[in-house]
């Protein structure tokens, strides 16, 4: 797959995916509440999932065991401040993990989700990081990649203030809005080394991408990461 792959068929998979398990669950006699009746079925990311899966799993002269598919091999890696969590995809090279990814969504009920999404981000990345120093977790750091695919609407787009807190908050945080906080999340965590790349992906509900390819945060980017991870993975 190309890096220069359109992707915005995958996207659009998933709005086709959360309005279908919302419609299944309407019919059978199940709601959950707001826009949870359209996640709660899960894989409505599996399109996109086995998209990025495949910039691994179709790498030229290399053979790479990747895991991103229901019934495929193990995708639970161990922890260190909990026992084990499950990435959406995972790669081994010669027995070695040499890559995970983990891909998450919000649409809807952004100033209640938000922290949610950061903690799970941050906390994913900093608990595999501290099993691989900690527990002998491979022998080479582990390349990981995080992918968030956010709507893109007046409540997600719009700029906010802050709210009161204890003491003075990050200027850098000022008045911005729910999807600017993302990509401030993402920077950040790029800059600190917890992952090795990430896509923060705007998305009008129903639609496909609305962000310039070119953006550092895009997916085309983060398929430029991948594949320089193969490359790397490939020359030892």
């Amino acid at each position: 797959m190309a890096v220069d792959f359109n992707w915005d068929p995958f996207i659009r998979a998933s709005w086709q995916a959360r309005e279908d398990q919302a419609n299944r669950q309407h019919a059978s006699g199940r709601s959950d509440a707001g826009t949870r009746g359209a996640v709660t079925g899960g894989g409505h990311l599996n399109a996109l999932q086995g998209a990025i899966a495949d910039l691994f799993r179709n790498a030229p002269g290399i053979d790479l065991d990747v895991r991103s598919r229901k019934g495929d091999q193990t995708r639970t890696l161990p922890g260190y401040f909990r026992p084990t969590k499950d990435w959406d995809i995972v790669v081994l090279h010669r027995g070695v993990l040499v890559a995970a990814i983990e891909l998450k969504s919000q649409s809807g009920s952004f100033g209640n989700n938000f922290n949610n999404r950061t903690e799970e981000a941050i906390g994913n990345a900093v608990d595999l990081r501290a099993a691989f120093e900690h527990n002998g977790l491979g022998i080479i750091r582990p390349w990981l990649g995080f992918v968030m695919v956010l709507e893109a609407a007046e409540s997600s787009t719009t700029a906010r203030r802050i709210g009161t807190a204890a003491f003075p908050t990050d200027p850098a945080f000022g008045e911005t809005s729910y999807l600017d906080r993302y990509r401030i999340l993402m920077r950040r965590l790029l800059d600190e080394g917890q992952y090795d790349a990430g896509a923060i992906v705007a998305s009008v509900k129903g639609q496909g991408i609305t962000q310039d390819p070119k953006d550092d945060l895009s997916l085309p980017k983060f398929a430029e990461a991948v594949h320089a991870r193969i490359e790397a993975i490939r020359q030892g």
